[in-house]
């Protein structure tokens, strides 16, 4: 049985930094495009980040929404099978539940990671604040 278990959310001001991880079980991240979204009050869960293998041209294996590129980077831990988010220079508006994901194909990201549509394992999410 898949299980991701996130962790890391909590309370901080803007510009603050706070890292995010995911914990695997009953999965391998290194088998899986594994992505970072987020989801506000009131709206629709947007795609934070993605990782996978890297693909057959060479380009790179990383993926970012426009509104994180810069400030949040994505990384995987193949020994503690964890993904994990770093988010720097946070503001008010990076404020939502964050939930990670794996896709339901391989390694690869379709899509760049970017359609939730594709994922088919989700944990329960942890709670990110910024306060102004």
């Amino acid at each position: 049985q898949v299980r991701l278990v996130e962790s890391g959310g909590g309370s901080v001001q803007a510009g603050r930094s706070l890292s995010l991880s995911c914990a695997g079980s009953g999965i391998i991240f290194g088998t899986k495009c594994t992505g970072w979204f987020r989801q506000a009050p009131g709206k629709a869960r947007e795609w934070v980040a993605a990782i996978g293998s890297r693909n057959p041209y060479g380009s790179g294996s990383t993926y970012y929404a426009d509104s994180v590129k810069g400030r949040f980077a994505i990384s995987r831990d193949s020994p503690t099978n964890t993904v994990t988010l770093r988010m720097n220079d946070l503001k008010p508006e990076d404020t939502a539940m964050y939930y990670c994901a794996t896709q339901r194909g391989g390694s690869f990201c379709v899509r760049s990671g970017s359609d939730r549509l594709d994922y088919d394992q989700w944990g329960q999410g942890t709670q990110v604040t910024v306060s102004s």
